[in-house]
């Protein structure tokens, strides 16, 4: 298979009518992408394994068996196949290239947690072919890809779990702060700060050999040819064993041509929760404007002058401006959290604590029973990767759905384009584009390079 292929929708849209009505959610297997026997497992694999890759893997073990993984560094895959042969008993089988595992018949759903800049190509392809998909954080590179995933979606029924995984999970800390502000336990909402933490600054990074086994051109994939950077100090604890400084492995993070640095990591979970709180889940702001930021290289209309560091916003504080004349306040000063701010009170939320007054309140005043099930639709799931599965199951979206995170990506998408361009954007949640901007609304977008285009 040569790299410049791909699965269209023409070739989606054909191979149904082949298969026969209903053949958008059947598959030509044993497995039905709506099955509906309690006693049987789905089938998954797994496309980039680095990190979060094995980390939603082996949350899923007990829901799902994993058929196969697929990771363009070959240490990678290794390691992660023998892992995942001793958590099931059972080895996975392994490939270089992803779209093999999309040929399979027997696989019901991939998990997703390439870099970035991969993301919608996999899901959209994954989607073609007849797989359901859970797709790490960020979800898109851009905008434009959001909408996209959203058209594919809806063209072709499958359900799709996005990797916010703390609107299941985190001890439902932040389901109880979603319902304390649902519940008007702070009045009427005034002010939401979320903390997302800086990035470090950046040292030169020169060009460096590519390691063994790793296919560097195939991890570029849509993004432009660039030589291979690192330098020999290793990264410790979360993301070890790789070059702490790179252009690749974890620190892809720090590169807008890659990711988007804080504002799409952190910001992808904390800004998720805060929009969720307001009700905000299907609009978006009137107004992003960087207050303070520092960018770790000089940019001109837009991009980044130089090539060996770096270059993702280091610090940070961006106000957006949402409705009902909620200010939003994006950081990278202060704990990593949430505060909301009301006209009745304040409370604060992390992934460890949940504290304040109208939490200490709880004890004497508690929530109107039913309240968490309220917010989440339902029972929680037992992690996220089980509600993905009863997604499955029912054919509804699950608690992730990409209209919602694409709906509050877009402020941090956007919120990255300001500081880029050193300005406020005024924004249009309706025709979501930036007003009067031309030179702003070119980077909604981004071309692949040639050989891996998204075709639909």
């Amino acid at each position: 298979m040569s790299r410049s292929s791909h699965v269209s929708r023409r070739g989606f849209v054909q191979g149904a009518a082949a298969l026969g009505a209903g053949a958008l959610f059947l598959k030509n297997s044993a497995h039905a992408a709506g099955y509906t026997s309690p006693n049987e497992r789905p089938v998954f694999a797994t496309i980039g394994l680095r990190n979060q890759g094995w980390a939603i893997t082996s949350k899923s073990f007990r829901f799902a068996d994993f058929a196969a993984m697929a990771d363009v560094d070959a240490s990678v895959l290794g390691e992660n196949l023998e892992k995942a042969e001793k958590a099931q008993k059972r080895k996975p089988d392994g490939y270089k290239d992803y779209r093999k595992i999309l040929e399979r018949d027997d696989i019901d759903a991939v998990m997703i947690a390439t870099p970035d800049h991969w993301h919608t190509k996999v899901a959209v392809e994954a989607m073609y072919a007849g797989k359901d998909v859970y797709c790490e954080k960020p979800l898109t590179l851009t905008i434009a890809e959001g909408k996209l995933i959203e058209k594919v979606v809806k063209e072709t029924g499958r359900v799709f779990q996005v990797g916010t995984m703390q609107r299941t999970e985190s001890e439902q800390r932040f389901l109880q702060a979603v319902a304390l502000v649902h519940a008007g336990r702070i009045g009427t909402v005034t002010k939401v700060t979320c903390g997302i933490n800086g990035m470090e600054a950046s040292p030169v990074i020169p060009v460096a050999p590519v390691p063994e086994g790793l296919d560097w051109d195939f991890w570029l994939g849509p993004a432009p040819t660039v030589p291979y950077r690192s330098l020999p100090e290793m990264r410790t604890g979360y993301g070890g064993g790789v070059p702490l400084h790179s252009n690749c492995h974890y620190a892809f993070r720090n590169w807008h041509e890659y990711s988007g640095g804080k504002l799409t990591d952190w910001g992808a979970h904390h800004v998720d929760i805060a929009c969720w709180a307001l009700g905000a889940t299907e609009t978006g702001p009137s107004m992003v404007t960087p207050l303070e930021y520092q960018l770790p290289v000089a940019y001109k209309d837009g991009h980044p002058t130089v090539a060996d560091q770096y270059n993702a916003a280091t610090s940070f504080r961006i106000q957006a401006a949402m409705p009902n004349d909620v200010e939003m306040i994006i950081t990278s000063e202060g704990d990593n959290g949430i505060l909301f701010e009301g006209t009745e009170g304040r409370f604060f939320v992390n992934r460890g604590k949940i504290t304040g007054k109208p939490v200490e309140d709880l004890a004497s005043n508690p929530l109107p029973e039913g309240a968490i099930e309220k917010v989440y639709g339902g029972p929680v799931s037992a992690n996220h990767t089980a509600n993905f599965i009863e997604g499955m199951k029912t054919r509804k979206q699950p608690i992730s759905d990409v209209w919602s995170h694409n709906r509050m990506l877009e402020i941090c998408h956007l919120s990255n384009i300001a500081m880029r361009l050193g300005r406020a954007l005024k924004w249009d949640p309706v025709k979501r584009e930036i007003v009067g901007d031309e030179q702003a609304n070119s980077f909604l977008s981004r071309e692949n390079r040639k050989g891996f285009e998204i075709e639909v």
